[in-house]
């Protein structure tokens, strides 16, 4: 059985948990922990979790509200963490103590009965990674920071049955927000990050009988409501909009079985 809960997602910090189990053997893995360690102990333990019993870590790219604490929480708790090479070296290639794992493109990382799919994104990072997860039998996606959906995006997510996906902006509320112009323009490009409508249409290629669960995530507190974005990935996936999560921002999401 595979599962994932969302700790709090957008521009103040991002972390999503997930979960294989196979008997009464649990993998917990972390993806992403762009919070302060306080803050993560705190949603952590609303999940009825401590950092303790988390058996690795995976860091998408090394912007801060992804990489948090991620140096502090790897060397207190020993716990082995995967990024890629270019992360690594953008947050200023800390001495992880032994416990960095590099992963790359394609490169599949066997964690006891959970399996990850690295794949990269474009996005303004430095070799950023999005992540597919399967405990053998359900497939999760998560793609929460990437400027497009590329042909190599969409073939990474194809048969997911969730997917945690980015709906970070409306563009109209964007080109009408206090943003100074370079700043619309980074959102809104191909190297920043995915607005409703684009979200929309990745999910509505996605979209296959099987696909349970769409959560709407990144969502930005300016330029963005969970209204809209939930109402965008509805429409494209022709299900009623109760049927679309959307991660709070700090509460982030109920725990969901895939």
């Amino acid at each position: 059985m595979l599962r994932f809960k969302n700790l709090g997602s957008g521009s103040a910090g991002n972390a999503t948990l997930v979960e294989s189990h196979c008997g009464s053997r649990v993998t917990r893995l972390l993806v992403d922990c762009g919070l302060g360690l306080r803050h993560l102990d705190a949603r952590l333990a609303l999940a009825g979790l401590q950092a303790e019993q988390l058996d690795a870590i995976f860091i998408t790219h090394e912007h801060g509200d992804h990489v948090g604490c991620v140096s502090q929480l790897v060397r207190r708790e020993r716990i082995p963490v995967w990024m890629s090479h270019g992360t690594h070296g953008a947050i200023g290639a800390p001495d992880l103590q032994g416990l960095l794992r590099l992963a790359q493109d394609g490169q599949t990382i066997e964690l006891e009965d959970l399996q990850l799919r690295p794949f990269t994104v474009p996005h303004d990072a430095r070799e950023p990674l999005q992540l597919r997860c399967s405990d053998g039998a359900v497939h999760l996606g998560i793609v929460t920071d990437l400027g497009h959906a590329t042909s190599h995006t969409a073939e990474q997510l194809s048969g997911c049955h969730a997917l945690l996906l980015e709906c970070n902006h409306d563009a109209d509320m964007l080109a009408a927000s206090r943003y100074p112009t370079f700043l619309k323009q980074r959102v809104a490009g191909p190297l920043g990050h995915l607005s409703n409508v684009a979200a929309a249409a990745l999910a509505g290629e996605l979209n296959h009988p099987g696909l349970k669960h769409v959560v709407a995530a990144h969502l930005s507190a300016q330029n963005n409501l969970p209204a809209l974005a939930s109402a965008a990935l509805a429409a494209a996936l022709d299900r009623p909009v109760g049927d679309i999560g959307v991660a709070h921002a700090v509460h982030g999401t109920a725990w969901l079985q895939v």
